[in-house]
């Protein structure tokens, strides 16, 4: 196996591994028979931000190779694919069938694995739940060897959604699908001018749209802290189409830009340029609320997919992505968060507030019914740490918790604060696991 340089989305972390790519589930049974003293963890498409992927002196299993949609029910609407392939594999395949991923990310260059390793969430957890709400059965490769088909409902299918992939290596998963007319979306844009108003507007209207989401200039302050662009829509219906898209009306449209350069200016990321980015952001959205709006799926939810390596606008020093639920009744909570981090001047200009839904049924999931903000920082912000400590505190406070998924600097005992299932998870991960075949650098930050 070479020995590899590898880091988080964040580029925070660095480390060296030993990569060993597998083309076959007998290939993935020796590789993880073959991890030796320091363990091995899978890897997708290398879009954690943390350390979730890393493995520092030990094995990481690279699965993207394994990446055949294995069999396509198109009158169910039911896939079942290997672990490696990615979300962009799967609507490519499946929109000109009119079905489309239940849950997708803010990236479509996600593997399965890791949607079920992150338990991920998108736009839509007010109305549809995590991605693993979705998943019918996991084909799971555990630590003696051994594949084992679990179901919702299992212990350890339950330990695996949102486990970090600290159970075993997802080999294939089966996952139900949602259909639509078209590849396009149907999209409503408006301003709020704060915070109350934004959370205000969310709680009246989400329950008309499958998708939501809002914008939050977290540079603003005073009257206008919190001010935000909301942005809400559906899978458009066929009838909503204007001719041209008609001929083709389940095609499968991206757009790509160049990519973004090697390397920054540091410093280029600032206070000020990033206020000055998100005055424009917000100037630039309608005064009135502006409805229908025909967007391609690939703008509505991955823009940044169209920029290729957006991740080195932050410079060398990488970035931290924070993302925090508070459950609902603690909005105090959230605007005092919200104000410590305009006061702060943290330059977040991809920061982001949903509401979830229903919790999800893994133990280590990340939603449960509340407001979630999700923002990124440059991480060579002085006092950063401190800071975000803090932030951890009372985000735990108010009963939340933080997304592993993003995390890159979380302490052990804050995390168990968060989590009330931790314990049972442990206990599982001991029982199946005893001898740590399955470990990451976020494993051993976390005492997991």
């Amino acid at each position: 196996m070479p020995i590899e340089p590898l880091t988080g989305w964040g580029r925070t972390a660095p480390t060296v591994a030993r990569v060993v790519r597998p083309r076959s589930y007998d290939e993935a049974a020796a590789a993880v028979r073959g991890c030796g003293a320091r363990g091995g963890i899978a890897r997708g498409l290398g879009r954690a931000y943390g350390d979730a992927a890393q493995n520092a002196g030990g094995a990481v299993l690279d699965m993207t190779s394994l990446d055949r949609v294995r069999r396509i029910d198109a009158e169910a609407g039911v896939v079942v694919c290997d672990a490696g392939v990615s979300l962009h594999r799967l609507m490519e395949v499946l929109l000109p069938l009119g079905w489309f991923v239940p849950v997708t990310p803010g990236t479509r260059y996600v593997t399965v694995g890791g949607a079920v390793g992150a338990d991920i969430h998108g736009k839509n957890h007010h109305v549809s739940g995590s991605f693993t709400r979705h998943v019918h059965a996991l084909d799971l490769l555990t630590a003696d060897g051994g594949i084992r088909t679990v179901r919702p409902g299992d212990d350890l299918f339950d330990a695996t959604a949102g486990g970090m992939g600290l159970t075993g290596v997802v080999l294939a998963a089966t996952i139900g699908l949602l259909p639509v007319e078209t590849s396009l979306m149907s999209v409503d844009t408006e301003r709020a001018t704060d915070l109350d108003d934004l959370m205000a507007r969310l709680t009246a209207t989400d329950h008309r749209h499958r998708y939501s989401v809002a914008w939050i200039d977290l540079l603003a302050r005073g009257a206008a802290t919190g001010r935000a662009v909301m942005t809400r829509g559906d899978h458009a219906p066929y009838d909503a189409l204007p001719a041209g898209p008609r001929r083709d009306p389940l095609a499968f449209r991206t757009g790509q830009l160049p990519p973004a350069p090697r390397l920054v200016p540091e410093g280029l990321l600032n206070r000020s340029t990033v206020r000055a980015f998100n005055e424009l952001w917000y100037r630039k959205a309608p005064r009135r609320p502006r409805t229908g709006q025909l967007q391609k799926i690939s703008t509505f939810f991955h823009p940044l997919d169209g920029v290729p390596h957006w991740n080195r606008v932050y410079g060398r020093a990488g970035f931290v992505q924070y993302q925090f639920v508070v459950p609902y009744g603690q909005e105090d909570a959230l605007r005092r968060i919200v104000r410590r981090i305009s006061r702060r001047g943290c330059p977040s200009f991809l920061a982001v507030l949903k509401r979830f839904g229903e919790a999800d049924p893994g133990w280590l999931s990340f939603p449960m019914p509340g407001w979630t903000l999700a923002l990124d920082i440059p991480a060579g912000l002085p006092g950063l740490g401190a800071f975000l400590d803090a932030l951890d505190e009372e985000v735990a406070g108010a009963g939340g918790r933080v997304y592993l998924a993003k995390d890159s600097r979380l302490r052990p005992d804050t995390l168990r604060a968060m989590y009330p299932r931790l314990p049972a998870f442990l206990a599982l991960r001991a029982e199946l696991d005893p001898r740590s075949v399955f470990t990451s650098d976020l494993a051993r930050r976390l005492a997991l």
